[in-house]
């Protein structure tokens, strides 16, 4: 499924959730032929997202809407900017205006999140990662407004990357055991997919980097000087992904330590959504 496809369906769902057998609200007081303008006003800072799935809403739900974006997804907003104008019925209007607003609250909040981490290691080589810790049914739109931030999007699902963390290492019966099984299954399949093994320690980084297998390396939970140390240890061999506990105060510190990607499950799901408002005009 493409980008588009998956926004689309979404969308899709969502309206159905929202709509069930009709707008009862705007039927019962506002007329059918009726037409008329509203604004997306801005009442918090931060970076701006969701303007170009907003759009995919009002257009889903009527295609005669039209849609004027004063700020593009990415910029940065200040209480009382227009992010954009959007025409069209009424009817239509009040429609979209929930959902709109819910997923660019969100998104925009994700956003701005985002964009403190990836500023806390501008001058290093480490990327900031998502994760998986999304809301059911929403990856898709919160993933990118990571990307809008200024983050990379870790893997999407199950399906896109192996990862081996700790309940798999042990399942299988440890991290050479874990990685053979990998490898057996790849040649199997003839699947190309990245491989990532999570290690809890040193001896856990040596087993990775001797198992015989190119993989990212993540480091659970190492502190700040571990970290270090693990980086000075790997020299190179495999790139390198710090995860757990990493805070904004914090980012800085282990990008210093050479890592080639952080990832910060906080940026999707310890935010504070933008205070946003749809408003006729």
């Amino acid at each position: 499924m493409t980008r588009a496809e998956a926004i689309n369906k979404l969308v899709e769902r969502a309206l159905e959730e929202d709509l069930g057998d009709g707008d009862h609200s705007s039927l019962a007081c506002i007329p059918g032929n009726a037409s008329g303008k509203a604004h997306l006003l801005v009442k918090g800072s931060g970076i701006l997202a969701g303007v170009e799935i907003a759009a995919t809403v009002f257009k889903t739900v009527d295609k005669s809407t039209e849609i004027t974006n004063a700020l593009d997804d990415g910029s940065s907003v200040y209480p009382g900017d227009t992010a954009f104008i959007v025409e069209g019925p009424l009817r239509s209007l009040l429609k979209s205006e929930r959902l709109v607003l819910n997923i660019m609250q969100r998104m925009s909040g994700i956003a701005t999140s985002t964009r403190k981490y990836a500023e806390e290691v501008k001058g290093y080589r480490a990327k900031i990662l998502d994760t998986r810790k999304t809301n059911p049914g929403s990856r898709i739109i919160e993933k990118e407004a990571v990307r809008i931030g200024g983050g990379v999007n870790h893997r999407m699902g199950l399906y896109d990357m192996i990862m081996l963390k700790d309940n798999h290492i042990d399942y299988a019966g440890g991290i050479e055991k874990a990685i053979r099984q990998v490898r057996d299954y790849l040649e199997m399949t003839g699947k190309k997919l990245d491989v990532v093994v999570e290690a809890r320690n040193m001896d856990e980084v040596n087993q990775i980097l001797t198992a015989g297998m190119k993989v990212r390396i993540m480091l659970d939970n190492f502190s700040i000087s571990d970290t270090r140390a693990a980086v000075e240890f790997i020299r190179g061999r495999a790139e390198v992904e710090s995860s757990g506990g990493i805070t904004l105060e914090t980012v800085r510190d282990y990008a210093s330590c050479g890592v080639d990607y952080i990832s910060v499950g906080a940026i999707t799901h310890q935010i504070e959504s933008m205070d946003l408002s749809l408003k006729a005009i």
